[in-house]
This record gives C-alpha cells, sequence and structure tokens, in this order.
C-alpha cells in the first residue's frame, strides 16, 4: 500500500435472532458506521458489501449490495459484492484497504450483514454445508453437523496431541460468556459453568451444543479512509498496519491461518509478542486453541496453558475473543469478520467499558471461511494499530 489506510468508523447491530430483514440490519450498520466517522454517504467513493448466505437463503445473487444497501443513500456508488463463505466481511474489509492504500478511493466503507433465523433449518444447514467440498454432496438431512463435525475431528485431535480434555472446551465457553456478559451486542450475555457446558446436548463429539457458535442475525461495518481524510476527520487513531489474505493450498507445509499471519506481521512490521490484544474465528470452542498456535501467539501446545492460567481471559495478559467471539457474541456468517474489527477497533479508541484491555495498542483479528482439504478455505488476518 502507498499510503497509510484508517478505520474512521465502526457501526454493529445487536447479534441474534431479529425481526429485522437483511436490508435493515445492513443499513443499520452502515449508517452508524458513517455517523462514527463524522461521515455523509455522499462522502463514500467505495462500497464494498458481504454476505455469504443470501443466494441461496433468499434467491439474491449477484447485486446484493445494490439490494440491501437500496435505501441508505449509497447507490450511484462505485459497489463492490463479495462472497467468501465465513471470511466475507473481513475480505470486504481487504478490498476496501487495499483500495484505499492504492489510491482508487479515499473512503471506503465495508459492510457485512447476515440473515439466518428466518430459514428453514435444513435449507440453511444445506447451504452452510455448501462451503465445504467434503459435505456439499450430502443429502440436507445429513448436512446439520457438517462443519461442526470438521471442528470435532480437529479439537478431539487437538486435546489428544496437546494432553487436554473436554472441560478445556468447557473452559473457551466459560472464558467468552464472561466477556460477553459486558458486550451489550452479544447473542449470549449469561455467564456459565463447565458444568452447564457438558451438560448440552452432544452435536459432534467431543462439542457439546454451547461449544458450537449460534444461529443469529446481524450486521456491522467499518469506514475505512486515507491519511488525508484521517488528518482533516482527526480520525487518525487506528491504523490498518497489515493485512493478508490466503486461500487453502494442498501443497503448502503451514495451514492458511499461519501463512497469512505471516505476512500480516510482515507488512505490519510487528512480530506475535507486541499484540495486545485478539479476535480468532472460533466457529467452536478447540478453534480458538489451534488457531492462537496457527498465530504463533503461542508455541504448540501452550494455547491450553494460556486458557488455564487466565493469559486470554478477562484481566488477562493478552485477552482472547473480548467481545465473546462467535461462540458468544453469535456468528450470523457474512458479519463475523467486520464484527471482529469493530470490536478492535472500540478497544483501541478505549470505548469498550467493562471488557476494555488497558492499554491496548496493538490489535490482532482472524477470520477464517470454508473448508477445504481439512483446513479453512480462506483466511483472513488484520493487524491494527493505535496511533
Amino acid at each position: 500500500m502507498e499510503d497509510q489506510v484508517w478505520l474512521a468508523g465502526t457501526g454493529m447491530t445487536t447479534f441474534g435472532p431479529s425481526p429485522l430483514g437483511l436490508d435493515a440490519l445492513a443499513g443499520a450498520a452502515a449508517r452508524d458506521a458513517l455517523v462514527d466517522a463524522g461521515l455523509g454517504a455522499d462522502d463514500v467513493d467505495l462500497v464494498v458489501f458481504a454476505n455469504a448466505l443470501a443466494g441461496l437463503l433468499e434467491g439474491q445473487a449477484g447485486i446484493r449490495g445494490q439490494i440491501y444497501l437500496a435505501e441508505t443513500g449509497l447507490l450511484g456508488k462505485a459497489m463492490i459484492n463479495v462472497e467468501n463463505a465465513c471470511a466475507s466481511s473481513s475480505t470486504a474489509v481487504a478490498v476496501a484497504v487495499n483500495a484505499v492504500g492504492s489510491g482508487m478511493a479515499e473512503i471506503a466503507i465495508a459492510v457485512g450483514a447476515e440473515k439466518m433465523t428466518a430459514a428453514d433449518r435444513a435449507q440453511l444447514f444445506g447451504a452452510m454445508a455448501a462451503g465445504g467440498t467434503d459435505t456439499v454432496r450430502r443429502p440436507a438431512e445429513a448436512r446439520t453437523p457438517s462443519f461442526m463435525e470438521h471442528y470435532a475431528h480437529k479439537g478431539a485431535a487437538y486435546l489428544d496431541k496437546a494432553g487436554g480434555d473436554v472441560r478445556d472446551l468447557a473452559g473457551v465457553v466459560v472464558k467468552s460468556r464472561a466477556f460477553a456478559a459486558n458486550n451489550p451486542n452479544a447473542q449470549f450475555r449469561s455467564p456459565t459453568s463447565v458444568d452447564e457446558v457438558l451438560a448440552g446436548r452432544m452435536i459432534a463429539d467431543p462439542l457439546r451444543l454451547a461449544m458450537c457458535s449460534p444461529i443469529g442475525d446481524g450486521a456491522a461495518a467499518v469506514v475505512v479512509v486515507s491519511d488525508r481524510v484521517a488528518a482533516r476527520l482527526d480520525r487518525r487513531q487506528v491504523r490498518v498496519a497489515g493485512i493478508a489474505l490466503v486461500s487453502a493450498d494442498p501443497g503448502a507445509v503451514d495451514p492458511p491461518t499461519r501463512r497469512a499471519a505471516t505476512l500480516a506481521y510482515t507488512r505490519a512490521g510487528i512480530g506475535p509478542a507486541d499484540v495486545d490484544v485478539v479476535e480468532v474465528h472460533d466457529a467452536a470452542a478447540p478453534a480458538e486453541l489451534f488457531c492462537l498456535e496457527d498465530l504463533d501467539l503461542c508455541g504448540e501446545g501452550e494455547a491450553l496453558g494460556q486458557l488455564r492460567d487466565g493469559v486470554a481471559g478477562p484481566g488477562g495478559r493478552r485477552p482472547v475473543n473480548p467481545s465473546g467471539g462467535l461462540l458468544s457474541r453469535g456468528h450470523p456468517v457474512g458479519a463475523t469478520g467486520c464484527a471482529q474489527l469493530v470490536e478492535l477497533v472500540d478497544q483501541l479508541r478505549g470505548r469498550c467499558g467493562a471488557r476494555q484491555v488497558p492499554g491496548a495498542r496493538v490489535a490482532l483479528a482472524q477470520n477464517a471461511g470454508g473448508v477445504l482439504g481439512g483446513h479453512e478455505a480462506a483466511a483472513v488476518v488484520t493487524v491494527l494499530e493505535r496511533r
């Protein structure tokens, strides 16, 4: 990128079952982000709209941004529609950041939105299963736990190798709920216990219900601006230090998240030890553990120790998923990547209230989508820095 790029504003709806349609959710997040940035729709040069499932759930393909943002005043702007499974909106941010950094635009907005609760369950699970090559050919009635089977298999293998057990997975949930209790936008805000989690319905051994991200609705948005615009707006607070998007490569030695992290650290000019707060893609509880290791935020098998010692929890040295993560904040899939960045921008701007990480200066988000060859099909790692 030739120019410094800044995140000038954020907006987000509450996650969870909502009576609002996809257009109302997306519009609310977009308007709030522009207000937060001190800008209006007329100021925007580029709109990048992200959604993963509306093509299959609502039959809307090709021009989703134009349809779902029709009442926001953004029509007429350059508009790009992005679909990249659960990494859709982090991909949208990557597009916006690179557009602003290259000089193609000075002000861009990335909006991610998803409406999942109105769909028939078989239709919804079928749509989600379409994001994995090993599940797409199953009959609809057999697709329900497809992604959870993927995480169950990887989670069981991780626990066996690292010397953990199912109570550790329950501990991830307990931690996420403790954070989410202080997040008014989170889907699940009630604290829980290890025993309560373990008493839940089995989804795919060893995963109980609370260890799996919930179905929900929601939208989130971020405004991306050039250095010149940030100076004019007095928004030189949160800089995009580095961002990397990769896809699965069966011939690569390292998994996609590790490759994306290596690129993002290099572009940011920092190392893992510099990171103060983290949002990772915990679509299931074990994902938090192996994601931390893929991000080189701890050594192999050491994520369990960080969880048990409270390093990753409230008041810990490097909190993980202070928003509550996908497990508790919720996971409307096309909105998740933007929601992670909303949390981290708020952390770096010091406006997270009781869940604020004191003195946070460098933040990292890891978002993933789809399954290909046993790994995430797409992975995005973003490094933000407070100036």
